[in-house]
């Protein structure tokens, strides 16, 4: 019989990619397909679960199409986003549509339980209450929708619900369970927090069980074999986290090697033998054994980089952008671009922020427009690494993963911008890291190390000196002008609420 093939399958902000590699990390087939983002109201974010099960359908049926044998597969695994839950009733019913990671609506919620009870919460946690966790969003729930949160009886985040349409199982791994910021983070086995329940006014029996990572959960079921062409008993691995799967994937196996993340989201990371909680920083359980990585995160990164797109660039696609981008200066001629397009996470922690062009003027023509969104987004990350180097956390040389990476121009600024060596893994995306994760559910890989020997480097970006010293005072002048504006923004939203 041939080698077995390895399935992940990602959730990610904006679309669900499956993918195929064997044993040594070739990839075998990769499919895509979008995922539709509602936003009802200014700051909201939610999507449809039943949306995911399409799009996952509609992928492995490409998958199909381009010759994957489903009977080769050997494992299948699962990532999403962090902190994204389905709430269900005792049938399985879905109750609303899923809050996102990057939803806003509840930043008086998250403001009131750090008032009430931060301390506490950061120290059964791990981490600072804002609007990204599910513990702010159910809050949330309870305060606006009474009545639909008296008929929660299951709690599910999204990877996990979405596992459960192929194998019928019922847990969740220890990195979500802290996402959900309902997890004893202090506990080194993992169980849920009792408090921290009572805190967001649910029952712990609504949390699933908690598993590995990389445990076996189930295995396809006959009428998920139906619906998908996947064989009936195919091993399912639990999986985790995109981000986890990610950092993982692209090579952040030791401390000391940090991990830049261009998706929908922006986000820093760095690994980590001994966390130490502080509300300046994130932490989750990472798939190296006895390690956490720490991160931080910017709410918009290609997210901005498709506004951008949609709004001017219609037209002209991404590779046009970058094509105008390339003519520009390093500076933009002096435009500054704040990705703020949904409040800010790290280091500011304000839902309230906004988006800006700042220092207009004639001169400035639409390469000026994406240069200068490539170098904002690049100073947002370099405002994340400076509160790692403040910890002594900081690394200099980070792996780049996420979408991202396919620009040249835009790996060459991170690196101008942050003075880090940038590494450009070959394949590091999180279905990737979800199909690696599945090798090592299904047995392909002993553990971590041996699934981390398949993880190869295609790229190195070095900093320009001289881009590096231009740099040096538009991240000043960065700071300095979302410093400045951050009042201004903080009216233009209260303007948008009536004044309340």
């Amino acid at each position: 019989m041939p080698d077995p093939l390895l399935l992940g399958i990602d959730l990610g902000a904006g679309s669900l990619k499956s993918t195929v590699i064997d044993g040594t990390g070739k990839v075998h087939g990769a499919a895509s397909a979008a995922v539709e983002t509602l936003v009802p109201h200014p700051g909201f974010s939610e999507q449809d679960p039943l949306g995911w099960r399409a799009a996952m359908i509609d992928t492995l049926a490409q998958l199909w199409r381009q010759g994957v044998d489903p009977a080769r597969i050997g494992g299948i695994a699962f990532t999403a986003g962090a902190h994204t839950h389905v709430l269900e009733e005792a049938d399985g019913t879905i109750l609303r549509p899923a809050i996102m990671w990057n939803d806003q609506r509840s930043g008086r919620q998250a403001a009131a339980l750090r008032e009430s009870d931060g301390a506490r919460i950061l120290e059964l946690s791990g981490n600072q209450a804002s609007p990204t966790w599910t513990l702010p969003q159910l809050v949330w729930v309870r305060e606006n929708e009474p009545e639909l949160f008296a008929r929660i009886r299951r709690i599910r985040p999204a990877k996990d619900w979405l596992r459960r349409q192929i194998d019928g199982s019922d847990a969740t791994d220890i990195t979500d369970a802290w996402g959900l910021m309902l997890a004893d983070a202090r506990s080194a086995e993992g169980a849920w927090s009792d408090e921290l329940c009572r805190i967001a006014g649910i029952d712990p029996a609504v949390l699933p069980p908690l598993v590995g990572s990389s445990d076996i959960t189930g295995a396809v079921t006959a009428d998920a074999a139906a619906a998908t062409g996947l064989v009936a008993g195919t091993p399912v691995i639990c999986g985790t986290s995109d981000t986890n799967a990610e950092t993982f994937c692209g090579g952040m196996t030791r401390p000391g090697l940090g991990a830049l993340k261009l998706a929908t989201a922006g986000t820093v990371s760095s690994l980590t033998a001994s966390p130490s909680f502080s509300a300046k920083v994130i932490h989750y359980p990472h798939l190296v054994p006895g390690h956490c990585y720490t991160i931080l995160g910017t709410n918009s990164c290609a997210s901005a980089h498709r506004w951008l797109r949609d709004t001017l660039f219609a037209g002209l696609g991404f590779e046009g952008m970058d094509t105008a981008a390339r003519a520009v200066p390093a500076g933009s001629d002096g435009l500054l671009f704040h990705p703020y397009l949904n409040g800010e996470r790290s280091p500011y922690w304000d839902p309230d922020l906004r988006a800006s062009y700042v220092g207009l003027g004639f001169a400035h023509g639409p390469g000026h427009f994406v240069r200068a969104l490539y170098e904002g987004i690049a100073y947002s990350l370099r405002d994340c690494l400076e509160v790692l180097r403040g910890l002594d956390m900081g690394f200099s040389t980070a792996r780049l993963v996420g979408g991202g990476t396919r620009s040249e121009l835009w790996q060459q600024i991170i690196a101008d911008v942050t003075g880090l060596t940038i590494e450009i893994p070959r394949e590091g995306d999180a279905s990737f890291g979800a199909a690696l994760i599945a090798g090592m559910g299904a047995g392909v890989f002993a553990d971590t190390k041996a699934a981390a020997a398949v993880i190869g480097v295609a790229a190195t970006r070095h900093p320009d000196r001289r881009a590096m010293q231009r740099y040096e005072e538009g991240f000043a002048l960065y700071r300095d002008t979302k410093e400045a504006l951050t009042p201004v923004n903080h009216r233009i939203v209260a303007a948008g609420r009536g004044g309340n």
